[in-house]
């Protein structure tokens, strides 16, 4: 049966139909690097993570890129443009690629534990600054594009005339016009909409490249439409990330590609919905951010008890990733219990025996599993529904414990059935969906206390005595001791 994706684009399912089968490229928008990554971060990478199994499942051959935006990315605040990197650098006195390595180390960390599958390539931005500034000076020699003081901006109004700017968010290029806000040094640009694709570095401005119009920086937007060339081509199969991204970022990355390739840089769009808590965004300015490692700890005001890096890949993959998903302690704790009864099913079903080719004594119920097994490819080949298919396996689940107690006779269902469910079972569990046993492994929680041993040494050495003695209280509370030796090591036990 044919795979079907929800193309933003379009507005509708379509057939995946790769451009160069059995080749398919994707490319997902990476974090910024300029702190830790939170629970809002978790749902786009897990979900293109389950995207990127599933199709190399199928057996195509995926080269997914995945960038990390370690310059640039700032808010447009007129010419003193602000750069995220180079603010929290200055606020955390280090050099901001000792920043960078440093949130990235942990990003890594973080996904490792969630059981995502590392990206083919994975680009840095401040590592492709020429390929970005060959693009700007396309642009400029095409006519969309115009320096100013040393800053160049895309000439939105001139694209429009000629191309649907808008259609991948359904905005109106009037109404961009007329209701963009009004910004400090905003005179620069001709069109308020006009989006910078390089900026002039101020005199006190950490990060700076030569470029043809003096030291600056790139704009964020220029920077995924360069690295999405260089190792995908002019044209791909896929472009993912959150649906935060849709406006202004890809719609700007569209329009970008299209003037220099002379072709719209991706065939599927594809965004995930947001994570909401009580209903509300989770962003910092709602000041309801959940850091992963917070998650993983159980140390934060919204959280009740800490959570395992399963319990949240699970908890995610159990709403399609189109629809919104709020969040609540009481949720995760339900996930918990879930994915807890769904691995002692599983654990059964793995080591149940089934030899010879016995028919099925319970026709009718032979048929509902496999029925019910059938079903996991049509759910996952209509837009990657990962609710549905642990729906289905959560439907035989009982069934499964009923076996095990006595409760069905074992030649109910036939071996050939039970040969299905555990290769179901073990592709779908484990492959595609990437879930693995819930329980704490020594060596995850050996990782997590030696996390916070290097944070609570990052904090001493900073004279941080606030965030040092809170690390060593809450592991305490959790029946953890720390002690600080003369040597200057920190060492952990049990108590």
């Amino acid at each position: 049966m044919p795979l079907k994706v929800y193309n933003s684009l379009s507005k509708k399912k379509e057939v995946f139909v790769p451009i160069n089968s059995p080749h398919v490229g994707m490319y997902v928008c990476g974090p910024t690097v300029s702190g830790e990554s939170h629970l809002g971060h978790a749902r786009p990478y897990i979900t293109f993570d389950v995207v990127y199994r599933y199709l190399k499942y199928l057996g195509y051959h995926v080269r997914y890129v995945r960038n990390i935006t370690d310059a640039g990315h700032f808010e447009e605040e007129g010419r003193e443009a602000e750069d995220k990197i180079s603010k929290k650098a200055l606020l955390e006195k280090v050099e901001p690629m000792e920043l960078v390595q440093k949130y990235t180390n942990l990003f890594h960390w973080a996904f490792k534990q969630l059981n995502t599958l590392d990206p083919d390539i994975e680009p840095t931005a401040t590592g492709h600054i020429v390929e970005q500034i060959g693009m700007i000076e396309k642009l400029l020699e095409a006519g969309y594009a115009y320096e100013v003081n040393g800053s160049v901006y895309f000439d939105v109004k001139k694209y429009a005339f000629s191309h649907n700017y808008g259609e991948l968010s359904g905005r109106k290029i009037d109404d961009l016009l007329e209701t963009t806000r009004e910004l400090e040094g905003q005179d620069e640009k001709r069109n308020k909409a006009d989006f910078a694709l390089w900026k002039s570095a101020p005199p006190k401005h950490i990060m700076r490249w030569k470029s043809p119009w003096g030291e600056g920086f790139p704009g964020w937007h220029i920077e995924c439409s360069a690295m999405a060339t260089k190792y995908l081509g002019p044209r791909f199969d896929i472009h993912g990330g959150g649906m935060d991204l849709m406006f202004p970022h890809h719609e700007s990355e569209i329009a970008q590609s299209t003037i220099c390739n002379h072709a719209s840089p991706a065939k599927y769009w594809m965004h995930n919905n947001m994570i909401t808590i009580n209903g509300k965004k989770m962003g910092k300015s709602y000041n309801n951010v959940i850091k992963l490692t917070e998650m993983f700890s159980g140390n934060h005001p919204l959280l009740t008890q800490a959570f395992s890096p399963m319990t949240i890949r699970f908890f995610i993959l159990q709403t399609h990733y189109r629809s919104t998903l709020d969040f609540s302690s009481e949720a995760l704790i339900a996930a918990e219990k879930g994915l807890k009864r769904l691995w002692e099913a599983y654990e059964i079903l793995k080591k149940w025996p089934v030899t010879g080719d016995h028919l099925a004594k319970d026709i009718e119920l032979d048929e509902k599993i496999n029925t019910l097994i059938k079903e996991f490819d049509e759910f996952i080949n209509d837009d990657f529904n990962t609710a549905k298919v642990l729906a289905n396996i959560f439907e035989i689940v009982p069934i499964i414990n009923s076996l095990k107690d006595g409760l069905i006779d074992p030649e109910a269902i036939s071996a050939n059935t039970v040969r299905q469910m555990k290769e179901s079972f073990s592709i779908y569990i484990e492959q595609i969906l990437g879930l693995k046993n819930s329980a704490e492994s020594s060596e995850q929680f050996n990782g997590i206390i030696e996390l916070l041993v290097e944070i609570r040494k990052e904090a001493k050495t900073k004279k941080d005595f606030f965030t040092s003695d809170k690390i060593r209280k809450q592991l305490a509370v959790l029946g953890i001791e720390m002690k600080d030796e003369k040597d200057g090591k920190i060492t952990w036990s049990r108590m």
